[in-house]
Parts: structure tokens; C-alpha cells; sequence
């Protein structure tokens, strides 16, 4: 891609083949992505102010508008000064999953690795990029965002994190051992058939997955009758989830540890947390990051409002705006 080729919006795109960490091999792989900012580019053409976005458990490429707050004009991932590229992950459908391949239960078992791999892939095919500016994600995005620095760590100079961690255990795989024994129970998941015990299966599943939606404190303060009426709000947005697709992303987040390899991570980077989270806790899965990544720096605030997300709170924008501006001082 060349000062000639801008490219702002959404597309898709087919990869010609894709190789798993398992050695399936999928051909004319589809990959969905948005593209918005300012590129700039190097003497050769390659852009050189490349920001990637990696969504989170339940979304798409789309929440990169979610940033909206922190990329307007004159904020600290101003779209006139960086180039973001937001690709739905590997196993989501609007990209390549078992829903949209129709593969169901034979789809090729994927790694969060074989996320990273998806995107790098991509990158380099449809836009001849091989090294970015940063990797953000949240949640399950932070997943790939720690996969990404760890395995690859010369191919981003930033990384931010927030609401994550760098292991499944604990609560966390309580929650997806109970996931992976609810499916595994259906007899009904290796028909051909969709049929309605899979749909009424992912309305217990996220039942499951609402306990992990708010704060201890804020479930405390509500009411049995306001728990009720938000339960099934979330199990209604959740029964757009496609169980196939579900599974094999419940089964990557089984297998998810990268503890070991935090050292390697040569970027700068920001951790991002709210200290009454409840399913991603400062104490296990964000303080030790001090003493595991070398040139890291924490934000810990306060969810006050059970709606208010991270890229609201004032805390955030000024914890990153010192980390952006360090960062751009350090690379003078």
C-alpha cells in the first residue's frame, strides 16, 4: 500500500489459504475489517502510524468506535495522528468462523496465537505491513494484544491493555470448564441440525456469563426484580452468539497462558483496570504485571455506574496521555 492507495473504511477481504498452529489448512479465508484515521508513510510507502484494534469477547470489528472518546480530535489517539485498523478475529463471524463456513463442529480448532497469526497474515497481504505503532485491546482482545508482544514482540513499539489478563485460571476457568461441560452435554451439537436445545443451551451459558457482568458491589445494591430485567436484556443480545462459533472460542480461552513469556515484551506498554472488576481483579491479574513487564505502566480507577465503560472514565484519558506522551518523548 503507497501514498496512492488510502484506504478509510469497511471491507472485506479472502486470504488465499490460512494455516492453523494444528497444521489445518482453510482456503479463501475471508477477513472483515474498518479502517479509519490519517496514514502516514515512509520513503518506501509502508505506513508508519498503524494502530490495531482487537475487540472484545462479544464483538466485532465495529467497536472500534467505541474508542470514540479517546480518538476525537485534540484527544490522545487523535485519528489525525494515528491509522487504526479494527479486524474481526479469527472464529467471529463477519471473518472466517465455523457459522459462516458452515463447518459447525469441523471447523479446525484455533489457539489465540492462530488469532495473531489471522491478523499478521492479513496485514501483510492486503496492506504490506509488517511492523505497527501499537496493538490496544480489551478484554479477549487483550488476550491477542499480550500473544502479540509476547511471540512477536519487534512488530509493535506500544501495547494497552485494559480489563484483561495474561492467563486463564482461577474463577476465569471455573467459568469456561462450566461452558465447555454445558456444551459437551448436548447431544444435539454434532447434528446437522441448529436445533432449539442449542438455542435454550446458550440461554443457560449466558445466564452463566452474567455473573461476571457487573461488580460484587453493584449486584449487591440492585434488587432481585432489577437483576431479572438486565438477565434477560444479556441473554437476549447473547442469543445472536452462533454455539459453534462459541465453543472453539471457549476452547481457545482454556488453553490461554502466556505468564511465562511476559519478559519477552520489549514494548512500551499501559495496563488499564477498574478495581471492582470483578472477572479481571487488579490484584491477580494486574499488579504482578509491574514486576513481569519491563517497561509497563498501571491505571487503576473506579467504576462508579454499571454502564460507564473504561474508555469513559476521566482517569483513563489522562493516564494515557502521559503514557503517549512518555512514549513519543522516548522515541525522539
Amino acid at each position: 500500500m503507497s501514498n496512492n492507495e488510502i484506504f478509510i473504511g469497511y471491507d472485506k477481504y479472502t486470504l488465499d489459504s490460512f494455516e492453523f498452529e494444528s497444521g489445518d489448512v482453510l482456503e479463501n479465508v475471508e477477513v472483515e475489517y474498518l479502517a479509519k484515521g490519517t496514514p502516514k508513510f515512509d520513503e518506501n510507502g509502508k505506513i508508519t502510524n498503524v494502530i490495531i484494534y482487537c475487540h472484545k469477547f462479544n464483538r466485532t470489528y465495529s467497536s472500534l468506535d467505541e474508542l470514540y472518546r479517546l480518538t476525537a480530535k485534540g484527544k490522545p489517539l487523535d485519528y489525525d495522528e494515528y491509522y487504526f485498523i479494527s479486524i474481526t478475529s479469527l472464529g467471529f463471524p463477519g471473518s472466517c468462523s465455523p457459522s459462516t463456513t458452515e463447518l459447525k463442529h469441523n471447523f479446525p480448532k484455533y489457539t489465540i496465537k492462530d488469532r495473531v497469526n489471522f491478523k499478521r497474515q492479513f496485514l501483510k497481504e492486503r496492506f504490506n505491513i509488517d511492523k505497527v505503532q501499537g496493538v490496544i485491546g480489551r478484554g479477549l482482545g487483550g488476550y491477542e494484544v499480550y500473544t502479540w508482544a509476547t511471540e512477536y514482540p519487534d512488530e509493535m513499539e506500544f501495547i494497552m491493555v485494559s480489563g484483561s489478563s495474561y492467563k486463564t485460571n482461577g474463577y476465569r476457568y471455573v467459568i469456561s470448564k462450566c461452558i465447555e461441560s454445558i456444551i459437551d452435554s448436548s447431544d444435539d451439537f454434532y447434528s446437522e441440525i441448529y436445533s432449539e436445545s442449542l438455542s435454550m443451551m446458550m440461554v443457560s451459558i449466558n445466564k452463566l456469563l452474567y455473573s461476571t457482568y457487573f461488580s460484587k458491589k453493584l449486584f449487591q445494591n440492585m434488587n432481585n426484580d432489577e437483576i431479572d430485567v438486565l438477565m434477560d436484556d444479556f441473554v437476549d443480545d447473547g442469543l445472536f452468539i452462533d454455539i459453534y462459533d462459541f465453543k472453539l472460542r471457549n476452547d481457545s480461552i482454556l488453553e490461554y497462558n502466556v505468564e511465562d513469556k511476559l519478559k519477552d515484551i520489549t514494548a512500551h506498554a499501559l495496563i488499564v483496570s477498574a478495581n471492582n472488576d470483578m472477572y479481571y481483579t487488579p490484584e491477580f491479574d494486574v499488579l504482578p504485571l509491574k514486576d513481569l513487564i519491563k517497561n509497563s505502566k498501571i491505571i487503576l480507577f473506579d467504576l462508579v455506574d454499571e454502564y460507564e465503560d473504561y474508555e469513559d472514565h476521566p482517569d483513563v484519558e489522562k493516564g494515557l496521555w502521559e503514557f503517549m506522551n512518555s512514549f513519543k518523548n522516548k522515541n525522539k
